[in-house]
């Protein structure tokens, strides 16, 4: 059976909350770490998200 190219990695926030989102990767097309500025509720503002793995 073939490897899926997907794999689930969760976004943490840097700014320390310990809010995170949940997100799928193409781990063929995408070989670094992923990182993206997106919302963080506990803060109320736009924050770096970095990626992670997921327990």
């Amino acid at each position: 059976m073939a490897k899926p190219n997907t794999a689930k990695i969760r976004l943490n926030s840097e700014a320390g909350t310990g809010f995170f989102y949940v997100a799928k990767k193409n781990t063929r097309t995408m070989t670094e770490k992923f990182s993206i500025k997106k919302y963080d509720p506990v803060l109320r503002k736009h924050v770096e998200f970095k990626e992670g793995k997921i327990k």
